[in-house]
């Protein structure tokens, strides 16, 4: 395993991060990722990440309405890692009682609590990494900042990161705080791979000017760069958010991921490791977060680091793509 430092801080996270959404109570009535594997499935996937290196780990209050969290404590503590050699991370914005005041957001309020909910889930003191998972725009960017100061301050989390959103508006919460003396976000998990990198034109320039850390979720859009175009797999049958995020670009890229696949065909690699390998070319990428749902995906994203892509192969990856439309809040 390769480790690189989390952003500007002295936090060294494995050059792969393992997606923990891929944990949580299964079925659609508990969650947006009803493919979720349980405890007992999660235990070879996480037991071969841990063995190969892997110390980093993202979840989220949202995963599975909370049992993502559950499922990662309970590995957390099935395989007894040491808390000061791993990183791990979650994130709060999403709704938690659909339909509920207060049921989601990023007010002080909501901050706050499901911190504290969180912590309960994962049966630690503190995670690592706090994240906002997107912006609210119902919450004055003051009042965010200083709740997610403050949730730091009190030792529930080391470090603050943002996900997704337009560049403009991670910049004016960078100097909301540090115009008051606030904790500054570290980390960005912004939506970047093959077939989308709208995110090279503003967010990650911004990233590395400011030396923010860019830890992409889905670098493979939901399995579709891991796979022939049209491939049927159990998860696509049931996973609705995938189709609701790439859908409505088909057209630009099937001819995206047809062409990776030739190209990986011919370097005689997988589709997914061509993927990463292409991602983990860019000196910028501090570590995707790689969801896996099967022993062989967390090998195959581990193998993916040792690749090495010639100039040529990059540059024929990155010529099928076309301009697509930006979606800040996706």
């Amino acid at each position: 395993m390769k480790y690189i430092k989390l952003g500007n801080t002295g936090v060294d996270v494995s050059k792969i991060g393992l997606g923990m959404m891929s944990f949580g109570k299964p079925g659609s009535e508990n969650g947006l990722f009803p493919w979720a594997r349980d405890f007992e499935d999660a235990k070879p996937i996480f037991k071969k990440a841990i063995e190969l290196g892997i110390n980093y780990f993202d979840t989220a209050n949202v995963y599975q309405l909370g049992t993502s969290e559950e499922v990662t404590g309970k590995l957390i503590k099935e395989f007894k890692l040491d808390r000061d050699d791993i990183v791990v991370a979650s994130k709060v914005r999403m709704e938690m009682r659909p339909g509920k005041p207060n049921g989601g957001g990023l007010s002080r309020k909501a901050i706050l609590s499901e911190i504290d909910k969180s912590l309960k889930r994962l049966g630690l003191d503190y995670v690592d990494l706090y994240t906002i998972h997107r912006l609210d725009p119902l919450t004055p960017m003051e009042e965010i900042m200083e709740a997610l100061h403050d949730v730091v301050k009190s030792g529930k989390a080391r470090y603050i990161g943002a996900s997704t959103m337009y560049a403009w508006e991670f910049e004016r919460l960078q100097n909301i705080a540090e115009t008051n003396g606030w904790t500054k976000f570290v980390a960005m998990q912004n939506h970047y791979n093959l077939i989308y990198r709208e995110e090279e034109r503003e967010m990650i320039p911004l990233c590395r000017n400011r030396k923010v850390a860019l830890t992409p979720w889905s670098p493979l859009a939901g399995g579709r760069l891991a796979h022939p175009w049209g491939t049927v797999t159990p998860r696509v049958k049931i996973d609705q958010v995938s189709k609701w995020v790439w859908d409505g670009t088909n057209d630009l890229d099937k001819v995206v991921i047809d062409n990776m696949q030739s190209l990986a065909k011919a370097r005689g690699i997988s589709m997914a490791q061509m993927s990463l390998a292409w991602m983990l070319s860019k000196p910028y990428i501090t570590a995707p977060i790689v969801g896996t749902t099967a022993i062989k995906h967390v090998e195959e994203a581990v193998a993916a680091l040792d690749i090495k892509l010639s100039d040529e192969e990059i540059q024929a990856l990155e010529k099928p793509y076309v301009t697509h439309p930006v979606l800040g809040m996706m």
